[in-house]
């Protein structure tokens, strides 16, 4: 994943084996349909988990929360709890959780550009 132009700048004793193998490991992470799926939804704005559920089709109870809990641990979204009875809990992309959607956006964009030729080619190999 380093190329020698993302040398340049960086000092002699950086760890390129540790910044790969995170860079692996966090894309790992965020590169499953729920993260994704996830991160679309909250987009630009703070939902609640029960709001978040109903957007996110199909993501089961389970499913939410553990991806939930690994986007937060890697720092792209935030979670708020308030000291309420029930507890409210609210998520909201973080800076570079909003940066991540930007790329997400591209990734979807790409898809629909390009559904046309990819059901085609599947269509012929599965043939």
């Amino acid at each position: 994943m380093v190329t020698k132009q993302l040398l340049k700048g960086l000092p002699e004793d950086a760890d390129l084996r540790r910044a790969d193998s995170l860079a692996r490991e966090i894309f790992s992470d965020v590169a499953n349909k729920w993260a994704l799926l996830i991160i679309e939804a909250l987009g630009e704005r703070t939902l609640r988990f029960s709001e978040l559920r109903n957007e996110v089709e199909g993501v089961s109870h389970k499913m939410l929360t553990q991806n939930l809990r690994m986007l937060e641990r890697n720092g792209l979204v935030d979670r708020k709890v308030y000291p309420t009875v029930p507890p409210r809990v609210e998520y909201t992309l973080t800076e570079p959780g909003r940066a991540l959607r930007t790329a997400v956006d591209v990734i979807c964009g790409w898809t629909h550009q390009h559904l046309g030729h990819i059901e085609s080619a599947r269509g012929r190999f599965d043939a």
